[in-house]
């Protein structure tokens, strides 16, 4: 295949197009020395900010912190694919193995809940992110997607799913987009597109103006719990924070910390963007309803058309690194850009000569459950929330309003979720966990070139793959 046509000011990295969009923030003055909060924050992404501004909200006396050791929005915050989505991550059998069918379908109900949330509090605070809630259209490309996808529906509707929440659609929906070798196509009203940077951003500014202080350039080295009259502490290079409560919402970058390093792993994921497509281009393909769009391979894209008319698509080209190193600039891997434009091109053939403009990568947490938790254990008087595999960006609320209410001590109808206070087993340890994660990615790539040329019907490799994960 022919080159990937590249953009005269392509660019590789610099953390993300989005923050290309925007331009880097100023950063704000690192911790001036040791110091004593009621609540301190490790981590100023979607996760850290949001509890903060939940907090404050409900208790404006509270003294919070925010510690983060580059900017707001570093890490995978301000490097997503800029889906707001109602889509639960992990295995809701797990789930109801503890808290019942029920507490499964009170958890979607709440995911769902969460992005009108996330939309009205953007609103509320002026936060301009180009939010525009368009649903979510998901393609299948084969008569193996196709099946899945009509299961997958099927099952949707057993857990939590009104007719209305997911269904699939006629060949003459309108607002019409046009994806190349759709064989069907189901839709979901709740979800939206969304610049992240600018979501980010405008959410650490609101919590700034709350009276929240936020201390970047603040690498916090060690989390420690309470022991006896020791409060818990956040430890950096600038001094100590005590706190009645520490709460980690580090992601991806908890392995840098003291702790449970093995209980998450990190995932890198890819995203290119193109120019601004013509006027000619958009009439080919549509998409004049801005829904954010994924495919149903099992090592499936993710896209959206942006405020300004690009196509911004994104997958899971970069594995982690053994050891869990990552590459804080966001530089992607050639290869990881070939296949995303591959896939670009034949997905949307109209598009295909449109020359990429950016290239950048970024980590999400992976627990070896696949399922996302949060929690306060009030004896240690450490908090912590993370693990979205791909559906951060909405869930980073659900959880911010979830530890208000842990951390208030309150009974609600959040802190009786079944994700609350679940502690996944730990990884394997390296390399062990790098050889099975590029074997299980491997295999899940192979299934979908079988599926795509050789087979009607999923193949057997992505069922070896999920035996090997342990989904």
């Amino acid at each position: 295949m022919r080159a990937v046509p590249r953009s005269s000011e392509f660019r590789n990295g610099g953390v993300s197009f989005w923050f290309r969009q925007t331009g880097l923030p100023d950063r704000r003055p690192a911790l001036p020395g040791s110091a004593d909060y009621d609540v301190c924050v490790v981590g100023a992404g979607y996760t850290g900010l949001w509890t903060a501004y939940y907090l404050k909200k409900a208790q404006p006396d509270l003294r919070v912190a925010v510690l983060e050791r580059e900017f707001a929005g570093f890490g995978a915050s301000g490097r997503n694919g800029g889906w707001l989505s109602g889509h639960l991550a992990g295995s809701r059998e797990r789930y109801a193995a503890s808290h019942g069918k029920g507490g499964v379908i009170a958890l979607q109900r709440a995911m769902m809940a969460a992005v009108d949330e996330v939309i009205e509090v953007a609103a509320a605070e002026g936060i301009d992110a180009d939010i525009v809630k368009g649903g979510m259209r998901v393609v299948a490309t084969n008569p193996a997607q196709r099946a899945r996808l009509q299961e997958e529906v099927r099952l949707l509707q057993e857990w939590g799913f009104w007719p209305e929440d997911m269904y699939l659609l006629e060949h003459d929906h309108e607002p019409r987009l046009r994806v190349d070798g759709t064989v069907v196509a189901a839709h979901s009203p709740h979800a939206a597109r969304v610049q992240p940077a600018r979501l980010v951003l405008g959410l650490a500014r609101t919590v700034a103006d709350l009276g929240v202080d936020i201390f970047e350039d603040t690498p916090v080295t060690e989390i420690r719990p309470r022991e006896g009259e020791e409060l818990p502490a956040a430890v950096t290079e600038h001094g100590t924070v005590r706190a009645e409560y520490v709460i980690r919402a580090t992601e991806a970058f908890t392995a840098s910390l003291g702790g449970p390093r093995q209980r998450w792993s990190p995932m890198g994921n890819s995203m290119i963007a193109t120019e601004p497509l013509s006027a000619d281009t958009w009439r080919h393909i549509g998409w004049e309803g801005r829904e954010v769009l994924r495919d149903a391979a099992h090592a499936h894209i993710y896209a959206q058309r942006t405020a300004d008319d690009r196509i911004a698509i994104g997958g899971r080209g970069a594995p982690h690194r053994p050891g869990s190193g990552q590459d804080g600039t966001g530089a992607t891997q050639p290869q990881a850009i070939a296949e995303l434009w591959r896939a670009l091109a034949r997905l949307f053939p109209a598009a295909s000569d449109a020359p990429v403009a950016h290239a950048w990568s970024g980590a999400l947490a992976v627990p070896r459950d696949g399922c996302p938790t949060v929690g306060l254990d009030s004896a240690t008087g450490l908090g912590w929330a993370g693990g979205y595999v791909d559906s951060g960006v909405t869930t980073s609320n659900l959880a911010g309003r979830t530890l208000r209410d842990l951390v208030l001590g309150r009974q609600s109808e959040l802190t009786r979720l079944p994700w609350v206070g679940r502690r996944p087993r730990g990884w394997e340890p390296e390399p062990l966990r790098w050889i099975g994660t590029q074997v299980t990615q491997g295999l899940y790539r192979t299934a979908d070139r079988r599926e795509a040329h050789h087979v009607s019907q999923t193949s057997a490799l992505a069922s070896l793959a999920e035996k090997l994960s342990g989904r």
